[in-house]
């Protein structure tokens, strides 16, 4: 399944991307270590069946990945101390404790790429092959990046897609390389900044764990992440008690969703299973503010387009929070919705910060945040409530290029183009995505009408929206940023 996916925008990625080098002694050892403490404290916890293989297995991971680069690099005879410390974890016996489930491999050998000559990680090539490789490994200017969470049975990783032609009918897309994480990712957000605050080029990622990792898109065979946010700093156990010790301001349980502050380019928002709202410096990597204005999960946060420092948060509380870093001390505004939120989006094209709700019953509703500053009530009518499926609306997206064009994607495994114009929302195109059930959509800002889809099937999904004749008559005169083939 594909969780979550971020457009990277075109020209951020390095034309040639770096390739990391082979672990150390010193950090194989240090993943080791961190993989054994973090076994032994699940060992004989009441759910030991399934806690202790996902625990198992997320070590194993770590280990068999820092193996397997150090050897696709040629340096695997530098490392004979290894062995001896997957003896100590007795890894060999994880199969036979919990008979039936199979510990998984890091999966480079598994991956899929649309042919042999594409898999960085296949050396046996003849030079023309070698050629074609190192070409396919560049970069172009001209080039789309998508990144998408991806999970399949035990393995989850980042999927750098190159998207050649984007918008054309020669539209090509492959699988430029890939990031191994040790969790399952539930929401990612891209951002140029941090330590230094030179720009690069990273993707933050929220996972079941409580950290958000933060990886270096333009370095290949990454073992471990350039920075982390937050986490589990210690585990213990006393008899049938477990006790976790946090890292200062850590979130305390899932990282549900992320949002990037695109003007001031070190801020990060997050928001969490354990209710909390946190605002993160990526240049420093510390948490600078927790807001705790929710009674249930906190799903989405959304940076306002126009006014920086203007968040929007929506929960399983059935409530929508925006909040103003300019009003620290004020308790935020507040929208009662019907059901849980699932993702939020701020309109890009209105001055009055129009904002647009999914929610999981089906419907979507627009509300004007001006009503709110202006009444006191948190029982405020929205410009519109659409009943836009029949099943959950796990994910919306603006043009950035189109006035009032929005996409849904839904668990009904439709995505939906909509026309909001004069707050009367009408259906201009559907489609059954081929995504399975649709978990994330997103339309590109470089190439505004192409729309990426993920969902359970796995599968990343694009979307030329012109194609469809009824979106290319009425929205073709938007379409300035390329010329169609």
């Amino acid at each position: 399944m594909i969780s979550a996916i971020s457009w990277i925008p075109i020209g951020a990625s390095k034309a040639e991307p770096t390739i990391a080098e082979p672990p150390s002694k010193e950090e194989i050892q240090d993943i080791i270590t961190t993989a054994a403490a973090s076994t032994a404290d699940s060992e004989n916890e009441e759910e030991a069946g399934d806690e202790r293989m996902d625990d198992a297995g997320g070590a194993v991971d770590e280990v068999v990945r820092a193996l397997n680069v150090a050897d696709a690099l040629g340096k695997a005879d530098k490392l004979d101390d290894i062995a001896l410390g997957l003896k100590e974890l007795d890894m060999e016996r994880y199969d036979d404790e919990d008979e039936g489930v199979e510990v998984f491999s890091s999966g480079i050998g598994d991956l899929y790429y649309p042919s042999n000559d594409l898999d960085p990680y296949i050396k046996d090539k003849n030079d023309d092959d070698d050629s074609e490789e190192l070409e396919d490994m560049i970069i172009n200017p001209t080039d789309s990046v998508i990144v998408c969470a991806r999970t399949e049975d035990d393995l989850s990783l980042l999927e750098v897609h190159i998207l050649e032609d984007a918008g054309t009918s020669e539209m090509n897309m492959y699988v430029h390389h890939d990031i191994i994480i040790p969790a399952f990712p539930l929401s990612t957000a891209w951002l140029d900044c941090l330590q230094g605050r030179e720009k690069g080029n990273f993707l933050a990622v929220g996972s079941m764990e409580p950290s958000i990792e933060i990886w270096d898109l333009d370095v290949i065979d990454a073992v471990q992440p350039c920075m982390v946010l937050g986490g589990i700093s210690e585990k213990k156990k006393k008899g049938k008690k477990k006790s976790i010790k946090y890292k200062d301001d850590s979130h305390t349980d899932s990282v549900l969703g992320l949002a990037w502050n695109k003007k001031i380019r070190n801020v990060l928002a997050s928001a969490s299973a354990d209710k909390r709202v946190k605002i993160w410096d990526v240049a420093t990597g510390k948490c600078e503010s927790t807001m705790e204005h929710h009674s249930d999960k906190v799903q989405a946060v959304a940076w306002n387009h126009h006014e920086p420092k203007i968040l929007l948060s929506g929960s399983f509380d059935h409530t929508v929070i925006l909040r103003d870093g300019r009003m620290p001390s004020h308790p935020g505004y507040k929208w009662s919705v019907t059901a849980d939120v699932e993702s939020l989006a701020w309109d890009p094209h209105t001055n009055h910060d129009f904002v647009v709700l999914s929610l999981e019953d089906g419907t979507v509703k627009c509300f004007d945040v001006r009503t709110a500053m202006s009444e006191s009530t948190s029982d405020l009518s929205s410009t519109f409530t659409l009943h836009a499926h029949d099943k959950a609306v796990t994910s919306v997206s603006y043009n950035v290029s189109a006035p009032n064009l929005l996409a849904t994607g839904s668990m009904d495994k439709t995505v939906k183009l909509w026309d909001l114009s004069n707050n009367q929302p009408s259906v201009v195109a559907s489609k059954n995505s081929n995504a399975g059930a649709v978990f994330s959509i997103s339309f590109s800002e470089d190439n505004p009408f192409v729309l990426a889809i993920g969902g359970s099937e796995g599968k990343l999904q694009v979307w030329d929206t012109l194609s469809e004749s009824a979106v290319s008559r009425r929205y073709e005169n938007y379409n300035k940023n390329r010329t169609r083939s």
